[in-house]
């Protein structure tokens, strides 16, 4: 009978030792994916980068700052003119580079009497690092931003406001636990807590399996990042006074409009101080850009004639380097600057620009 009782003893240790190496190997397995996706360099793609000379009257004067592990980040402020009175912080989104694709952002509210800080978060075009580090990296360097535009003697004492897409969504919001005094905050295509950018982006590649693969992501992201990794932006909601617009696309295939917007209207719909703006077609990356402009659709026609058009294999491995050089002097060649660099919706923006005005006053 003692000799049954210790197989089974032995059989037991086996089993729960054989769970805890699959458990070790299953995170180590979602923590490797995690960082091949986020802990990544995010650089602008420089013949399609936005030019301050696009813009009439827009001026920049560019500054450094340093976020959480001393790294320093670039960070410019626009203006136009010298009626402000309020200044917009601008959190850009993941992966295509830094601040510059919201440089028509900038330029609009910089036209329309507000000073504009933008910055490029850790690990994106001038900023420091060797990655992005992961999701709640953007939290902490909109934390650092906004201090730093507070504590500079040559930024104007003025009310801020935020404005920020997709995972600078997320980080506009979840900052407010640390900055409640923060007036007023646009929050296009974002989602309520850090692991739902991994989860909602891979669900497409992964399936039903990401489901399997968050908890362990939230479990990496608290040891890494500590407070930061927690705060979700209904947190933020309830930690500050500030206005709140929230816009999202329901056909949004990058963050999915159940993570952010439909939490967000369930909870605050009829609470004044929450203006919601539901499209059903405009996508991810085109969701604050005119339907109508026709530009970049025109462009993308017109680049894919001129690949039809190439004599030689543009994707073979030993064509890389000259198929990298020909499209970037297509592009230079081709891009109309001007056109390219004006396709926001303006009527959005006069509501935008109407919301910051109210929450300011």
């Amino acid at each position: 009978m003692k000799r049954i009782k210790s197989k089974k003893k032995v059989a037991i240790i086996v089993l729960l030792s054989a769970i805890v190496l699959l458990l070790i190997g299953w995170w180590a397995f979602c923590v490797m994916m995690y960082n091949e996706n986020f802990n990544v360099r995010c650089d602008s793609y420089e013949p399609l980068m936005l030019r301050t000379e696009d813009f009439d009257s827009l001026e920049c004067r560019e500054y450094s700052f340093s976020s959480d592990n001393g790294q320093k980040l670039a960070g410019y402020l626009y203006s136009a003119g010298n009626d402000q009175h309020g200044i917009v912080v601008i959190a850009h989104g993941f992966g295509g580079g830094g601040h510059n694709s919201y440089m028509d952002v900038a330029n609009f509210f910089a036209a329309n009497g507000y000073y504009v800080f933008a910055y490029d978060a850790t690990g994106c075009d001038k900023s420091e690092g060797e990655g992005v580090g992961g999701v709640p990296q953007g939290v902490i360097d909109l934390d650092h931003a906004i201090a730093f535009v507070e504590d500079n003697d040559e930024i104007p004492e003025l009310p801020i406001v935020l404005f920020g897409h997709s995972w600078g969504g997320y980080s506009v919001c979840a900052v407010l636990n640390y900055h409640p005094e923060v007036k007023a905050v646009i929050e296009c295509s974002g989602f309520n807590s850090s692991s739902d950018m991994f989860e909602s982006g891979g669900k497409s590649q992964a399936g039903n399996v990401i489901y399997a693969m968050t908890p362990f992501i939230k479990i990496y992201e608290r040891f890494k990042y500590g407070k930061y990794a927690s705060d979700t932006a209904m947190d933020g909601f309830e930690n500050t006074d500030a206005s709140i617009l929230v816009l999202h696309s329901a056909d949004d295939n990058v963050i999915g409009i159940e993570y952010g917007y439909d939490k967000y209207y369930e909870e605050y719909k009829g609470d004044p101080r929450f203006t919601f703006i539901r499209f059903e077609d405009r996508g991810h990356n085109e969701v604050f850009n005119d339907p109508d402009n026709t530009y970049k659709d025109e462009f993308n026609a017109g680049f894919d004639k001129w690949l039809e058009s190439i004599d030689y294999d543009y994707k073979a491995e030993e064509n890389t380097e000259r198929f990298k050089e020909d499209k970037a002097e297509y592009i230079t060649e081709n891009l109309d600057h001007t056109k390219w660099s004006t396709r926001l919706d303006e009527e959005l923006f006069v509501q935008f620009l109407d919301f910051y005005n109210t929450a300011i006053k």
